[in-house]
């Protein structure tokens, strides 16, 4: 499961983020985030804490700022590039907040079509007419949203 955010996150969003953390461990899921700080660093936190995995797939060529509460960590050397890498590896995108990396991983995450993807907070991405683009679920919180994925029926 993908789980994404800004590195600079809100108090809330923290909270947001090692909930959704924690609950995917809870579920038994490999939780996969962008290995830093704000809400990579939250939902690895709640992971971790309920005893499970987290795979930080690091835009750098080194460790160098990966989160301690990381249980694997794969240095890419991709840059912002690693976005695709993550969003591509998960059986679901779960969005936490919104920055312009953020929206780059719902962006790329929509277009291959492949997962469901949802989002709590941050973006909403409207269309010409100032409509919402279809395709990406809106949740209210952390249960929501782990709702929404279809992962867990």
């Amino acid at each position: 499961m993908a789980v994404c955010g800004p590195r600079d996150c809100s108090e809330r969003e923290w909270r947001t983020a090692f909930e959704v953390g924690r609950l995917l461990a809870e579920r038994g899921a490999v939780v996969l985030c962008g290995g830093y700080s704000g809400v990579m660093a939250a939902v690895a936190a709640g992971a971790k804490g309920a005893g499970g995995t987290v795979v930080g797939v690091l835009s750098r060529d080194d460790r160098e700022g990966a989160n301690p509460d990381l249980t694997v960590v794969i240095p890419t050397g991709m840059g912002e590039a690693r976005n695709s890498v993550l969003v591509d590896s998960g059986d679901a995108v779960i969005v936490v907040g919104g920055s312009w990396g953020t929206l780059s991983e719902v962006a790329l995450a929509m277009r291959k079509g492949r997962v469901p993807v949802v989002q709590l907070g941050g973006w909403r991405v409207s269309d010409g007419r100032g409509q919402a683009v279809e395709g990406v679920f809106y949740a209210a919180d952390p249960a929501e949203a782990l709702e929404l994925t279809g992962l867990w029926r």
